[in-house]
């Protein structure tokens, strides 16, 4: 699993039908820091997150694996919102600082 921000949503009209219903959102990765890299990715959200939070998605097979996705040509599926990160005591990210 890979953390990411959601920077925003991806609208395709024509598309696999299997894809049909599935909401896509733009990730750009961060670092262990918490920083922002210029990397992006395109994955299927199956949590329901928005835009600016954070989120952790899986790449290849384990994005299939999740329930319904199985027979979907899927690379990448967001997985879960976080609430918070804390590397060796000190906090990185927390969900509820983000919107005061």
């Amino acid at each position: 699993m890979q953390i990411a921000k959601v920077r925003g949503t991806v609208v395709s009209t024509q598309k696999e039908p299997s894809l049909r219903g599935v909401k896509l959102l733009l990730l750009q990765l961060v670092d262990e820091e918490g920083n922002l890299l210029q990397k992006y990715e395109v994955a299927a959200d199956i949590v329901g997150a928005g835009v600016d939070e954070w989120v952790l998605f899986s790449r290849g097979s384990a994005a299939r694996q999740v329930p319904g996705n199985e027979n979907r040509p899927l690379d990448a599926a967001v997985v879960a919102i976080i609430d918070t990160i804390h590397v060796e005591d000190r906090l990185i990210y927390s969900k509820k600082d983000q919107y005061r």
